[in-house]
């Protein structure tokens, strides 16, 4: 009976389930070390994040994170159009075939050209590829400041400091194709015009779009009927050019064009013709930065940040002490800084209800926010950075062999002035300009050559002080005087 039990029932062995999950990548991308060195791109000279936040922060003052930002998406974009057109060489290398049939034109011999039977089974290839060849996608990146807060100075320096084409454009002229206005392939082909038409060098190059925030959607005034040509008419046709594609360019028609001289200094109109008429520029590996200054963007996060509530204890929101609640907007951005600064906590829904479409936002996954200037910025602007005011207007008058000094309580006027004047570091120009001039109408032509601005001149309490030809000592007696009085103080 036993025996019969046993036959009759048998025991199935416990099947332990396993869950797999999936918490790394599953193909690694090839290190450098393990890819020939000799396949990369020879290096242009470009320097690392940290060498160039050195950089930029000898022409702009503070703006730490978007000095980071950038610089790390400049410096890991050319790191990955260097792998990407290596990658693309070992794709596209000579195969066996042709390397044999050159060698037999060296003989003479033609190779017979081989097929295989039909019913002939071939060997089964393997569909790996030889080696793990990886696309790196790139990141655009989206700027976001107020009105003077160094997001073109920044920019620029950029384009200094690379040796790569580098083009700024302006959305504000950017209309649908077929309206008038400038089509958004004119950024394309200003990069082109900085690669001096060299299609190869356009196609690794930087765009810069300022004044982005130009082309969000004007909800109030489009109606079904019309269409928005300038605003979301522009972010579509965008869409394409910023995630990678093929742009055709027209090039610089040849009768605006300068003959190239030949040898004896005769105009040879074969050589101005050698530039093609329509160029092909593939922006995979073109990096966009985009910036604006986005007003109004900072009340639609506080909608989104602050949450109601009722009751005897509910926190009510204050209210607001700007211009914006009477129903205008300021002609300049304050420099104040509120207790936390809304745009750093940006997301992308509060861009897509300040009238931007998703698909255009999904392509600017890099976002960083510049924070308004503060009165040491601002003094540092005036004094510290490469190109600052201060040195601008001192070397404006010494080419009129006039020299001018400023008192230390006369800059910190200026700082408080351009603080209660909004507009960041172009309002600390309105201001200088508005201060000297009087004196940059009277001093030209005249026997003064030494000027001096105090602290009472900025105030409007007294004019500049002026002293002729040998009056030195007595100049810098005055200025001596001024800076030991503002210590006391």
């Amino acid at each position: 009976m036993l025996s019969r039990l046993s036959y009759t029932y048998r025991v199935h062995p416990l099947r332990v389930l396993f869950r797999n999950l999936q918490t790394q990548a599953r193909y690694e991308s090839p290190s450098h070390d393990e890819q020939d060195n000799s396949s990369f791109m020879p290096r242009s000279g470009l320097a690392t994040p940290r060498q160039l936040v050195r950089y930029l922060d000898e022409y702009v003052i503070g703006q730490e994170t978007a000095k980071k930002v950038l610089s790390v998406a400049v410096f890991n974009h050319y790191t990955r159009v260097r792998a990407n057109l290596a990658a693309f060489d070992d794709e596209s290398g000579p195969d066996s075939w042709s390397e044999a049939n050159a060698g037999d034109a060296h003989s003479g011999v033609s190779s017979a050209h081989l097929h295989p039977h039909p019913q002939r089974a071939l060997p089964q290839l393997s569909l790996q590829p030889r080696q793990p060849v990886s696309l790196f996608e790139k990141s655009n990146v989206l700027v976001i400041g107020p009105t003077g807060s160094g997001k073109t100075l920044l920019a620029r320096t950029l384009a200094r400091v690379l040796d790569v084409p580098f083009s700024v454009s302006d959305a504000t002229s950017f209309t649908q194709a077929g309206y008038v206005g400038e089509d958004v392939d004119m950024c394309i082909q200003r990069l082109l015009q900085a690669a001096n038409w060299d299609s190869y060098r356009a196609s690794t190059g930087i765009v810069y779009i300022d004044e982005v925030d130009k082309i969000a959607r004007k909800s109030s005034s489009t109606t079904e009927s019309s269409r928005d040509v300038g605003g979301e008419g522009v972010q579509q046709a965008l869409l394409r050019m910023m995630e990678g594609s093929v742009v055709t360019v027209q090039g610089k028609p040849s009768s605006l064009e300068p003959p190239a001289p030949t040898a004896r200094g005769r105009s040879s109109p074969a050589a101005a013709q050698q530039r093609p008429d329509t160029y092909h520029i593939d922006t995979s590996n073109v990096l966009f930065i985009l910036s604006g200054a986005f007003v109004g963007l900072d009340t639609v996060v506080k909608r989104r940040v602050s949450k109601g509530s009722i009751g005897f204890t509910a926190n009510l929101a204050p209210k607001e002490e700007d211009s914006d609640s009477k129903g205008f907007m300021p002609f300049f951005t304050s420099n104040r800084r509120s207790p936390e600064n809304l745009l750093e906590m940006v997301e992308p829904a509060d861009l897509v209800k300040y009238g931007f479409i998703p698909e255009f936002i999904s392509r600017l996954p890099t976002l960083t926010t510049l924070s308004p200037l503060s009165t040491q910025d601002l003094r540092r602007i005036l004094t510290d950075v490469r190109g600052s005011l201060i040195s601008q207007y001192t070397a404006l008058f010494g080419h009129s062999g006039v020299e001018i000094r400023f008192t230390t309580a006369s800059i910190d006027q200026i700082c408080l002035r351009a603080i209660e004047r909004g507009g960041g570091a172009r309002g600390l120009r309105g201001i200088m300009e508005s201060l000297l001039l009087d004196a940059m109408y009277e001093v030209p032509g005249s026997n003064v050559r030494y000027v001096l601005i105090t602290g009472d001149t900025v105030l409007g309490k007294s004019p500049a002080l002026y002293w002729m030809r040998g009056d030195g000592p007595a100049f810098w007696a005055a200025w001596a005087d001024e800076e030991q009085r503002a210590e006391r103080h």
